[in-house]
C-alpha cells in the first residue's frame, strides 16, 4: 500500500464486512479443505461467515479483521416470521427461499418535517457494546501474528440514511428536498463519527488498515450525478475521512461498488488511500485503465469479478482472472487481490481455493509477463 513491490501480491478474505464470505460458500469451502469447524454467522443481513484460522492459513490470506462489536442497549431485535428491527428502527426480513434480509421497512419514509427528525431515537454511536474486546484482539493480532491488521471502522453513514428514508424516498429528496436529506445524513454522520472516534482510538495504534464503506456507484456510473456528489456527499465524507486519518497512521480503504471512474480524483482529494472492490464488470472500471490513471495515486483491493467468473468460470477461468488482475494492478505494488465484494452462495468451492492457489504462485514479484 506505500506502492513499493513486496515478495507476493498479498490477498484478503474476510478481514471486513466487504470482503467476506457467505456462510452457503463458507460450508462448501469447509467441506472441500476437509476442515471441521461451525458456521457462525457474524453479520446477519449478509449472511457472512466467521472465517476459521484453518482456512485463512489453508488460502494463504495475508490480513484479519478487527470488527466493532453489538450495541448494549439495543441490539438487533427478532420480529415474527424471519425479520428483525436494527437499532435504526430499520426491519428487515429474508423472503422465503431468499439467501439475504431486504429493507422491508424505512422508519423514516413518506412525508416527514425537522420535528420528526428532532424526535427520532437515534443510536448512540459511543455504546460500550461496539467497542468491548476489539483494542485486545488488535494488540494480539499486532504483536502475536505476522498478518495485516484490518479495522472495519462502521457501516456507512451514506447507506444507513438511504435504509432509514427508503431509496425512493432518498433520491426524490436530492432534487426535491436537499436540505432535509442533508440533516438526516448529517444525524447518521455524527453517529458514524462518534463510533469512529472512539474505535480508532482504541485500535488505532495497532492497525494497518480501517475500513469504511458507502455505495457511490452503480453498474453504469455514479449514483448520483458527481455535481450533486460533490455538493451533497463529499463534503461529509470529507470531514470522515479528515477525522480518521487524524487518529492514525492506518491506509484508509473505501469500499464502494459499482462504476466510480468518474469520481476517483474526488475519492483520493479527501483521503481515500486504496479503493475496494475496483468492480471491473462495471462500466469504466478497466483494471489497465485504472492502474495508468491512478495506480500512483491509489493502490487497489478486490477486482476478481463475482458477477459472472467466480459462480458460473470453470477454476481454470478462475485462475485466468487472477492473472489478468495481477499483470494489470500489481506491477509497482498498490494491489490487494480479493473478490468483488462478498464471496456469493453461488460460487462453487473448486474456484475459491483456484483464486487463491493462483494468487501466491503466480503472484510472485518480479511479476511475469
Amino acid at each position: 500500500l506505500n506502492h513499493q513491490e513486496p515478495d507476493r501480491v498479498p490477498v484478503d478474505l474476510g478481514s471486513t464486512g466487504n470482503t467476506g464470505i457467505t456462510a452457503g460458500a463458507y460450508g462448501r469451502l469447509l467441506k472441500h479443505l476437509g476442515i471441521e469447524a461451525e458456521v457462525t454467522v457474524w453479520d446477519r443481513m449478509q449472511q457472512l461467515a466467521v472465517p476459521d484460522e484453518r482456512v485463512l492459513q489453508a488460502l494463504h490470506i495475508d490480513t484479519r479483521g478487527v470488527w466493532l462489536g453489538t450495541p448494549d442497549n439495543r441490539p438487533n431485535r427478532d420480529l415474527e416470521g424471519d425479520s428483525y428491527v436494527d437499532e435504526w428502527g430499520v426491519v428487515r426480513a429474508r423472503p422465503e427461499g431468499g439467501l439475504y434480509y431486504d429493507v422491508v421497512k424505512s422508519p423514516l419514509s413518506g412525508e416527514i418535517t425537522e420535528s420528526d427528525l428532532r424526535a427520532f431515537d437515534w443510536p448512540d454511536g459511543a455504546d460500550p457494546g461496539r467497542f468491548r474486546g476489539i483494542a485486545e484482539r488488535a494488540r494480539m493480532l499486532r504483536n502475536e501474528t505476522p498478518y495485516a491488521v484490518v479495522f472495519h471502522a462502521a457501516a456507512g453513514f451514506l447507506t444507513r440514511s438511504q435504509y432509514l428514508r427508503g431509496f425512493e424516498d432518498w433520491f426524490t429528496d436530492l432534487v426535491a428536498d436537499p436540505d432535509l436529506l442533508g440533516q438526516i445524513m448529517d444525524h447518521t454522520l455524527e453517529v458514524q463519527l462518534e463510533t469512529t472516534a472512539i474505535g480508532l482510538r482504541e485500535v488505532g495504534q495497532y492497525i494497518d488498515v480501517m475500513m469504511f464503506g458507502d455505495d457511490i456507484g452503480v453498474q453504469y456510473g455514479p449514483m448520483v450525478s458527481p455535481e450533486m456528489y460533490r455538493r451533497l456527499l463529499k463534503p461529509r465524507q470529507k470531514k470522515l475521512f479528515e477525522l480518521a486519518h487524524s487518529l492514525t497512521s492506518a491506509k484508509l480503504l473505501y469500499h464502494t461498488c459499482g462504476s466510480v471512474v468518474e469520481l476517483i480524483d474526488d475519492l483520493i482529494e479527501i483521503g481515500v488511500d486504496v479503493l475496494n472492490p475496483v468492480q471491473v464488470s462495471a462500466a469504466g472500471m478497466d483494471t489497465a485503465v485504472l492502474k495508468a490513471r491512478f495506480g500512483d495515486r491509489l493502490s487497489f483491493w478486490g477486482a476478481i469479478d463475482t458477477q459472472t467468473v467466480m459462480p458460473r468460470g470453470t477454476p481454470e477461468d478462475v485462475r485466468a482472472e487472477a492473472r489478468r488482475r495481477i499483470s494489470d494492478l500489481a506491477p509497482g505494488g498498490g494491489y490487494v487481490l480479493d473478490t468483488v465484494h462478498n464471496i456469493q452462495a453461488d460460487v462453487p468451492a473448486e474456484n475459491i481455493v483456484a483464486l487463491y492457489d493462483e494468487a501466491v504462485t503466480f503472484g510472485r514479484y518480479p511479476l511475469k509477463r
